[in-house]
């Protein structure tokens, strides 16, 4: 099997230009107007709470809208990510907005060897970066190496439930296709297309991912050494996760159409490093 890092890394280099050009990204906005901050941050704004003069991270920061979104709300941050091409634009897109945002190329679990250990005091994750990843225990391992004694971790992701549905079914109905729990061997998907709206057809169709439980999730950082602050499930998602069955509902949030009750979209968790 090729190692899956080359394998995704080929896929998200060739996506960096569509998702750089797409409305859902936004990234001319940012440059229009000195306060817009990404949808994703702008959603859970009021749970990160005052960062202003924090060394934050984020960790699988793709072309950097988050994270300049992060800088935006006051902290001095660093942005990591194994994709060159997506780095470029997220040091384009901080100079052109005037902020001083470090951007670091490096696979995640090189984190540690390459940033340093015990420098940040946030740590930041976001929707669709722990699916890359085959081992969710060193993934809560290096968490909590980057992070100092008394920092915080903050992520939102999509649910693991939500990850292991089927592809919309005609009947509407809702279906357990893939796993929930993390397995030694990937989901490998070789799909065209994108999550965002573009025309771009891709060369890179082949993916190797990964599914994380939630008991898992929060059982590994719990023995990395953190302790878990808050676990919140959310009624929505920031894409369209299920074409067909969502509604766009604003904040470029999405929700099933159908009952939305019954399905956990996503989630934010928090947990800190005892001082």
């Amino acid at each position: 099997m090729d190692d899956y890092r080359d394998v995704n890394r080929a896929s998200w280099d060739d996506r960096v230009a569509a998702h750089t050009a797409s409305p859902d990204y936004a990234v001319a906005r940012f440059t229009e107007d000195a306060s817009f901050l990404s949808e994703v941050v702008s959603f859970d704004a009021p749970r990160l709470g005052d960062i202003a003069g924090l060394d934050a991270v984020h960790l699988q920061c793709h072309i950097g809208t988050d994270t300049v979104s992060l800088a935006r709300l006051g902290a001095r941050v660093t942005g990591l990510d194994f994709s060159a091409p997506a780095l470029e634009q997220g040091r384009r897109l901080a100079a052109a907005v005037g902020l001083d945002v470090e951007f670091v190329e490096s696979d995640l679990y090189g984190a540690p060897e390459v940033l340093g250990r015990e420098r940040f005091d946030l740590v930041y994750t976001g929707i669709g970066a722990i699916c890359w990843l085959p081992d969710i225990r060193r993934w809560a391992a290096v968490v909590a190496s980057v992070m100092r004694p008394g920092g915080r971790l903050f992520m939102r992701e999509g649910h693991p439930v939500l990850w292991s549905l089927a592809d919309p079914r005609p009947d509407g109905l809702l279906a357990l296709e893939y796993p929930y729990f993390e397995q030694r061997e990937p989901t490998v998907w070789d799909e065209g297309g994108t999550y965002v709206q573009t025309d771009q057809v891709f060369t890179h169709n082949l993916t190797h991912e990964w599914n994380h439980g939630l008991g898992e999730i929060v059982t590994a950082l719990f023995d990395a050494g953190l302790e878990l602050t808050a676990l919140e499930e959310h009624d929505s998602v920031p894409w369209d996760a299920m074409p067909g069955q969502m509604t766009a509902i604003g904040g470029g949030e999405f929700r099933l159409s159908d009952r939305p009750e019954r399905l956990p979209h996503s989630y934010t968790l928090q947990a800190r490093r005892a001082s």
